[in-house]
């Protein structure tokens, strides 16, 4: 280990990258969400229960027909 910092072998940024590894983890995406929540309408407001293995983004406003997000 040059340095004696724990960093590793010149070159391969190992200890460097913090606890998440630089792999992309928790990058855009919702980790931990799990199947229980409310999918929200960012147009009217109106919330519906979200329904396990059905993306928010697919469903429709029932109100407005607008595409709704994950609240």
């Amino acid at each position: 280990m040059p340095g004696r910092d724990g960093t590793g072998p010149l070159g391969s940024g190992g200890g460097r990258m913090g606890r998440q590894g630089g792999r992309g983890a928790g990058r855009g995406k919702a980790a931990g969400v799990g199947p229980a929540g409310f999918c929200k309408c960012p147009n009217c407001g109106t919330q519906t229960p979200h329904q396990a293995g059905q993306p928010c983004y697919k469903v429709m406003c029932p109100q407005c027909g607008t595409a709704m997000v994950r609240a």
